[in-house]
């Protein structure tokens, strides 16, 4: 293009760009543009009025996702120099010039030969050149220009966070938020509306909604009760081209479960009950368990159980297993069935943790009536004491009568009882005892010195059950007899020195006596009265008065004793 000095327009590159702004196939005619002026697709010519140079299109449009037989016509390059004989070549560089892109470098036409996609690229920038073909020198410096990727819909939206799992507390006001989904969609946002979302609720309803703007799920009825329905799934859509007809679509869905609240107070299946229990249960031991229902869970169902009032309050208590939440009844004091056949107990089940806000469900407690019936057991014999404790002489004649123990059959049926003595093979017998009287009688001769106390055990069984039976101890204690005379502590062998003075003590005596207290001490010594008397010596007795000291054979006389048998010689050797 060659330009004289006195010309006043400067060489331009004019590039004129046919875009198709809806979808179909785009129509290309010939245009013939001259400088200064462009024409327009819809037919209006334009003029534009600039001081040095020609007006340049610097931006193409090509649409994405082409699938046409023939390569996309994409726009055309046109310099001013060029007359139309072929003496311009036009060049195009720059991103996909030559694979993506190629140009007629006569024409200066533009295709595209590949079908693009705007979520992967969404233009391209470019060189345009026009050169002389005869010198190959540019007729006008580069020009830089873009073709923009004209999107279509062709990405559907996409949750890319689903499925969900959420939670709401049950009776939850209608309109309480639940979750927010947000749907993205690869779609140009700034061209159309075809990343425009709307969302709707596919499946949930009438439980549940969804703001079509912005994806809020919400509670759609009031006081949605988990023990009538826990779990929902809920189906969401997001569709583009703001909803309407022939916009793509995606969803995703949402899994909602209902949490507890303490909305249900604890219930008795039954307004009676009617337990048994054996007269011989252990005292601490469970005798039955009872359970109120409560269709809560968790915390909300924990309950502590009591008893309210009944006749057998006393007799027995309540406690609360946390695991399985059942009232565990225990028994306080010994059952008598001959005594009490039956106990009232009326039983209350409570929860422990309570919420207010559903205070106008309540009350949140229950009670019960429970019936304990006492069931008879044949027990053994029952000893009318805990034990025994008889006396006996010793020296008292064989079967004389030492005590009697008395056993009775506590059950209704009132069975006779049976005794005997426990003896072990290697035991000397020293009493019987009458089985069906119960009396208890010497078989030996007792002597309290040797032996002053027995224990034996006696058992009582009854007759119509004799592997029922009851024991006890009894305690014999041997009582004294004066049977044994007293004796001197030992032999006394006394010297006394020539020079003693008159009344001074030469030596103390002393005596024992097997015998108990009782018949023992205290003693009077005396000096046999039948033996020649010592001048010499006197004895003094500390209990009575002194008697004349003759000498030979000393005597000790015990207080009380008479008769020979009850006198033990001593002779000392005086000196």
């Amino acid at each position: 293009m060659k330009i004289t000095s006195t010309s006043c327009i400067c060489p331009v590159l004019v590039c004129l760009c046919f875009v198709q702004r809806c979808y179909g196939t785009a129509h290309h005619s010939s245009i013939k543009v001259t400088r200064n002026q462009t024409k327009h697709i819809e037919g209006e010519t334009e003029v534009h009025h600039r001081p040095k140079r020609g007006w340049v299109w610097n931006q193409f449009f090509v649409l994405e996702e082409h699938m046409g037989p023939d390569p996309q016509y994409v726009g055309k390059l046109h310099s001013n120099s060029d007359k139309g004989d072929g003496s311009v070549k036009y060049i195009l560089t720059g991103e996909g010039a030559g694979t993506i892109f190629i140009i007629d470098d006569t024409t200066g036409d533009i295709h595209s030969t590949k079908s693009l996609d705007r979520e992967q690229k969404t233009h391209y920038v470019l060189h345009a050149q026009a050169i002389d073909r005869r010198t190959n020198k540019p007729l006008e410096p580069e020009s830089e220009f873009i073709i923009k990727v004209q999107d279509i819909n062709d990405n559907a939206p996409k949750f890319t966070d689903g499925p969900y799992i959420v939670t709401v507390p049950e009776m939850s006001d209608m309109g309480t938020s639940v979750l927010q989904v947000t749907a993205t969609d690869a779609d140009d946002p700034t061209y159309g509306n075809s990343a425009r979302v709307v969302y709707s609720i596919l499946q949930g309803q009438p439980y549940f909604s969804v703001d079509p703007k912005t994806g809020v799920i919400r509670t759609a009825l009031h006081n949605m009760d988990r023990e009538a329905r826990e779990h929902y799934s809920v189906v969401i859509q997001a569709k583009d081209m703001a909803g309407q007809v022939g916009g793509l679509s995606g969803s995703t869905t949402v899994n909602i479960t209902l949490t507890d609240v303490n909305d249900n107070p604890p219930r008795f299946p039954q307004k009676h009950y009617q337990l048994y229990v054996p007269e011989s249960a252990q005292v601490g031991s469970a005798v039955g368990k009872i359970k109120a229902n409560d269709a809560d869970t968790g915390s909300n169902a924990d309950m502590t159980y009591s008893i309210i009032n009944g006749d057998g309050m006393g007799i027995f208590s309540i406690s609360t297993d946390k695991e399985t939440r059942e009232g565990i009844l225990s028994l306080k004091k010994p059952l008598n069935y001959e005594k009490k056949k039956s106990y009232t107990l009326n039983i209350e089940g409570a929860n422990t943790h309570l919420d207010f806000r559903f205070s106008h469900l309540g009350p949140f407690k229950d009670a019960t009536m429970l019936k304990i019936i006492v069931g008879d057991v044949d027990e053994p014999p029952l000893f009318s004491m805990p034990s025994y404790v008889m006396e006996v002489y010793e020296n008292a004649k064989i079967g004389t009568v030492v005590g009697t123990v008395l056993a009775q059959d506590p059950d209704s049926a009132n069975s006779l009882v049976r005794y005997f003595i426990n003896y072990n093979a290697e035991d000397d017998r020293f009493f019987n005892i009458d089985a069906n009287t119960g009396t208890i009688k010497t078989t030996k001769v007792l002597d309290r010195e040797e032996t002053p106390w027995y224990n034996i055990t006696v058992t009582a069984s009854e007759n119509d059950n004799p592997d029922l039976l009851s024991h006890v101890t009894v305690g014999i204690r041997v009582l004294d007899v004066n049977d044994n005379p007293p004796e001197l502590a030992r032999e006394y062998d006394i010297v006394v020195c020539e020079n003693s003075k008159p009344g001074q003590v030469i030596h103390t005596i002393s005596a024992t006596d097997k015998d108990d207290f009782a018949n023992g001490p205290r003693f009077n010594f005396f000096l046999d009265e039948h033996l020649p008397v010592n001048p010499n010596f006197t004895l003094k007795d500390n209990e009575a008065a002194a008697a004349p000291s003759p000498s030979g054979f000393v005597h000790a006389r015990e207080m009380g004793a008479c008769g020979p048998a009850m006198r033990k010689r001593f002779c000392p050797r005086l000196v």
